[in-house]
């Protein structure tokens, strides 16, 4: 092979290594944002139904409270 043809052979495997290493990259970063995004939407499932079992006790209290209050305050209103 001539000096020319080794040059051109050493640029394209270069060439096909940086692009490799580009889509490799590219499609990793792709695969994590949408884990990361599922992991987020699953979280978010969770707070919220937390908060309704929150906002469930909550409301059994104040209605515990309540009973409480007109027992030791019959007259109030």
């Amino acid at each position: 092979m001539t000096d020319p043809q080794v040059w051109t052979l050493i640029g394209v495997f270069a060439a096909s290594t940086f692009a490799m290493v580009g889509l490799a990259s590219t499609t990793f970063l792709r695969v994590l944002r949408a884990e990361i995004d599922g992991l987020r939407g699953e979280l978010l499932g969770e707070i919220n139904s937390l908060g309704a079992e929150v906002t469930a006790g909550i409301r059994l209290l104040d209605k515990d409270i309540s009973a409480i209050a007109r027992r030791v305050f019959p007259d109030e209103p």
